[in-house]
């Protein structure tokens, strides 16, 4: 009697063993499904993919770093133009006329 309980239980380990391994697929394809589906509702409503909103993210930073940048050489560009005309009128003022061209 001693086997036949052993093979009772045999199977039964088999059988849950098979239900485990089932239930995995099911688990798998519902995943799957969801993933599918939720791909199709994101798709429809136009919302960026994470790879596409990095890439714009990125050229963002760049841009914004160029334009500080560039607004820093403005600034200098301007308060060197600041100080060169009121060197240029001490010049004039140092005794020296300048011909008006006419």
């Amino acid at each position: 009697m001693q086997t036949g309980q052993n093979r009772i239980l045999d199977e039964l380990a088999k059988l849950m063993t098979d239900a485990a391994g089932a239930a995995q697929g099911v688990r798998r394809e519902v995943e799957q499904a969801f993933r599918a589906q939720a791909e199709r509702v994101l798709n429809s409503m136009d919302v960026v993919q994470r790879e596409e909103f990095e890439a714009v993210k990125d050229m963002a930073a760049k841009a914004r770093a160029e334009n500080e940048r560039l607004s820093a050489r403005i600034d200098a560009l301007e308060a060197d133009g600041k100080a060169k005309p009121a060197a240029a009128k001490a010049k004039p003022a140092s005794g020296t006329k300048r011909s008006a061209k006419k």
